[in-house]
């Protein structure tokens, strides 16, 4: 046994080895265990993940421990911390990854606001493309949430998939629901069995995190979160409007309608079967750099000096376990202005493809508004954009409940909002939502009841809209017509 540290040093481990590897500090220490930095013996720095003995002493846990491991093991190593390996020493079972050196996401929003740019895109199929390889691996992550991903140099990292299912048995003795209100799906709200559609839910809302600063279904009590989860729409005012439509099909209450963690990537990037070892080369040239002393956008030396003592101590250093927390300062991090042909082409590559509404400028408030009464319930309708990219035009519209007691948006619209027509002026004629693969290239309308207050956000894509119409009309069941709408150009 090695030395043993001095007296009164918290953040020192005992100098002895776990299996072949050598514990440098404590990173952090959550309910499944403690998580050191470590050393492999070719001296490389790794996370070292030891379970609680109290786990590791129930069969049942040391039989998942081995399937778990063994599965994330096949997890391709792509915008992942990816388990190197697992192995027991004496009573403890312990988990080997990659080591992350970068703050995670939450501690990042805290401390400078919400992403915004390249690097929103970034994170968005970054975390697409890790759930791709994780699903395909045959894992269900069951925990994603903002600080389960890191931000590293090269972009995010989805961390604490190999402990998916060792969850299950401190959740059996405890009685605690695995996952994180704000994160969890409206199943796992409600108790049901867990599906890779889960953690699709999870990418919109860590998206819709990113984007926004603030969790699509709020925070507060657990019990409230959840209800919100399961019954209300997300509140997405401020999303990025280019993810804005894919964020929503994430979130949508039926896991069988939403899209696969694949399905997200293809559509991010605007092609078919888009390989993970792709779209990992493109995070990596898109996002950006890392620096201690630079100031982002817009702050002060001040405002940087006041974030950076509220996360001293907080960043999550490595491959984190449930909830343990690092212990190093937050990096700043910053855009890089896009440099070199790799880069300008990748850059332009997720501005072009992202869809419905990419790019250009956005007019202030919306181009249209009226309220509406449908039976006993009063809605305030607006059109907040129309835009074009060739002979494609894109129309986004928000509905908010301003009175009555309950509305049901399928029995006005159906199942999804493909009866909402594009008029054209000089000829009235009417142009209906495009198609894809037999769906509609329109909103999704979710199957729940919405109270005072609520809001529904609706978007429809039409095609083979002539390029010389400058303002249209857009006409909507129950609606009704609204006129004389200028169309802005990405």
């Amino acid at each position: 046994m090695d030395a043993q540290p001095s007296a009164g040093d918290p953040t020192t481990t005992h100098r002895r080895t776990i299996g072949p590897y050598v514990p440098v500090r404590r990173l952090g220490e959550g309910g499944m265990g403690i998580v050191y930095l470590a050393r492999d013996p070719r001296g490389r720095q790794v996370a070292l993940k030891v379970m609680r003995p109290e786990l590791a002493a129930q069969e049942e846990f040391r039989a998942r421990f081995r399937k778990e491991a063994e599965a994330a093991k096949r997890v391709a190593r792509f915008c992942t911390a990816p388990l190197i390996d697992a192995g027991r020493d004496g009573d403890r079972h312990y988990l080997v990854t990659e080591y992350v050196d970068g703050p995670d996401l939450s501690s990042v929003i805290d401390a400078q606001g919400p992403l915004s740019g390249s690097n929103l895109d970034a994170l968005a199929v970054g975390v697409a493309t890790a759930l791709a390889a994780i699903h395909e691996a045959g894992i269900v992550h069951r925990d994603l949430k903002p600080s389960n991903i890191l931000l590293s140099p090269l972009g995010p990292r989805v961390i604490d998939f190999g402990v998916a299912h060792l969850a299950d048995t401190l959740a059996e003795r405890t009685g605690t629901v695995i996952g994180t209100p704000s994160y969890m799906s409206p199943e796992q709200a409600r108790g049901e069995p867990v599906t890779s559609a889960a953690d699709v839910f999870a990418w919109g809302c860590v998206v819709a995190y990113a984007a926004t600063g603030r969790p699509p279904f709020g925070g507060g009590a657990a019990p409230e979160v959840l209800y919100r989860v399961a019954h209300h729409v997300p509140y997405l005012t401020g999303m990025d409007e280019r993810l804005r439509p894919l964020v929503e099909q994430a979130l949508d209450k039926d896991p069988a309608r939403r899209p696969s963690a694949q399905r997200l990537l293809d559509r991010l990037l605007g092609r078919e079967e888009v390989a993970v070892e792709a779209a990992t080369r493109i995070v990596g040239d898109i996002w950006a750099t890392p620096t201690e002393t630079t100031l982002h956008a817009g702050a002060t030396p001040a405002s940087a000096a006041r974030d950076g003592a509220a996360r001293d101590g907080a960043a999550r250093d490595g491959a984190g376990l449930d909830g343990a927390e690092g212990g190093r300062r937050a990096r700043r991090w910053v855009p890089v202005a896009a440099a070199g042909g790799a880069l300008a082409v990748a850059a332009a590559v997720l501005l072009l493809v992202l869809r419905p509404f990419g790019g250009g400028s956005t007019p202030k408030g919306p181009l249209a508004a009226r309220d509406v009464k449908i039976g006993g319930e009063s809605l305030h309708v607006t059109v907040d954009s129309v835009r074009r990219r060739g002979t494609s035009v894109s129309v986004q519209w928000t509905i908010k409940v301003t009175g009555g007691d309950q509305w049901w948006p399928i029995g006005l619209f159906g199942q999804e909002f493909s009866g909402a027509a594009l008029v054209d002026p000089p000829s009235g004629s009417k142009i209906m939502p495009a198609r894809k693969d037999g769906a509609c290239l329109c909103s999704k309308l979710p199957a729940q009841i919405f109270h005072q207050g609520d809001v529904l956000p609706l978007y429809a894509t039409y095609t083979g809209v002539p390029e010389d119409l400058e303002t249209v009309g857009v006409d909507a069941p129950g609606l009704g017509l609204f006129a004389d709408l200028p169309v802005s150009s990405d």
